[in-house]
C-alpha cells in the first residue's frame, strides 16, 4: 500500500492559520491539490499569497454554516482541480463554558462550528466521491478525515461546550464511517491533545505558567509541532490505511493515560 497523496485533491477547512494551515500545506508539499477554506480571506490571502492559476494550491473564504457556502466551496474545487478525493474537517473553535450560566450559549454555539459544520460538509463531498468512483469497483472512493480532541473524554466543566462538540464529532465520525463503508470511503479522526494551534499559542502568550502545566501532564514532556498532526492526518487519508474507518486515532503524547482531574486537555 501507498502512504503518498501525491495527485489526490483535498479540501482541508479551518486552513488559515494554526493546525489547519500547516495541514494544507503538508499536503501541497507532497503533490496533493489542495483547496483551503476558512472564514477569514484576510488571513488567507495573507499566508498563502498570490496563487498561480496552474498551481497546486487555491484558497476558498466563506462561512462555511451556511449551506450555499458549502456547495460554493465544492464547485470552486472542482472548477479548480476536477475532483475531491480527501477532506479535513479541521475547522474549530475553543471557547470556555460556564455550565451553571443559562445564559450561557457556547454548547449550542460549538456544536455548530464543530459538528454541524463537518457533518454538513461530508455529507455533500461524500455524494461527490460515491459519483467520482461510479464504474470503479476497487480502491477507496474517497476519505474524511475530521479534527477531534481528548476534550471529548476528560470531563472538564470549563470546557462543556468544547468537550460535547468534539464527543459528538467522534460519534459522528463513527456513524459516518459504518454509512459510507459499502461505498469505500473511509471516515476516521485525530483526537489531539496540546499541539501548537494558534489559539493555544495565544494561551501560552498570556499566561506563561500553563506550558509548564501542559508539559508536566504530558508523560513526552513536551507540545506538539502542527506538522506531527498533519503526518497522522496524512496517513489517515492515504491508501496504506485502507482497511481503518471508524477510528479516533489520539495524537496526545501519552496525556490520556494519566488522566489527572483538572489537567489541561487543550
Amino acid at each position: 500500500m501507498s502512504f503518498s497523496i501525491a495527485g489526490k485533491t483535498a479540501i482541508v477547512t479551518g486552513a488559515a492559520n494554526g493546525i489547519g494551515l500547516a495541514v494544507g500545506r503538508h499536503f501541497a508539499d507532497r503533490g496533493a491539490n489542495v483547496m483551503f477554506a476558512d472564514m477569514d480571506e484576510k488571513r488567507l490571502a495573507k499566508e498563502l499569497g498570490t496563487l498561480p492559476d496552474d498551481g497546486n494550491m487555491r484558497y476558498f473564504a466563506g462561512d462555511l454554516r451556511e449551506r450555499l457556502t458549502i456547495a460554493n466551496l465544492i464547485s470552486a474545487t472542482l472548477d479548480a482541480f476536477d475532483s475531491v478525493d480527501i477532506l479535513v474537517n479541521g475547522s474549530r473553535q475553543v471557547v470556555p463554558s460556564d455550565p451553571l450560566d443559562p445564559e450561557d450559549d457556547s454548547v449550542e454555539q460549538l456544536l455548530q462550528q464543530n459538528l454541524m459544520t463537518g457533518l454538513r460538509l461530508s455529507q455533500i463531498v461524500a455524494r461527490r466521491m460515491i459519483k467520482q468512483s461510479e464504474g470503479r469497483s476497487e480502491g477507496q472512493a474517497g476519505a474524511i478525515v475530521n479534527l477531534s480532541s481528548i476534550a471529548a473524554r476528560l470531563t472538564q466543566p470549563e470546557l462543556l461546550g468544547y468537550s460535547v462538540s468534539t464527543a459528538a464529532l467522534d460519534q459522528m465520525t463513527r456513524s459516518m464511517a459504518l454509512a459510507l463503508a459499502p461505498y469505500r470511503i473511509r471516515v476516521n479522526a485525530v483526537a489531539f491533545g496540546s499541539v501548537m494551534s494558534a489559539s493555544l499559542k495565544d494561551t501560552l502568550r498570556e499566561n506563561r505558567e500553563y506550558r509548564s502545566d501542559i508539559e508536566e501532564h504530558t508523560p513526552l514532556g513536551r507540545i506538539a509541532a502542527p506538522g506531527e498532526l498533519a503526518e497522522t492526518v496524512q496517513f489517515l487519508a492515504c491508501e496504506g490505511s485502507g482497511f481503518m474507518t471508524g477510528q479516533i486515532v489520539t495524537l496526545d503524547g501519552g496525556r490520556t493515560l494519566l488522566d489527572p482531574v483538572g489537567a489541561p486537555a487543550h
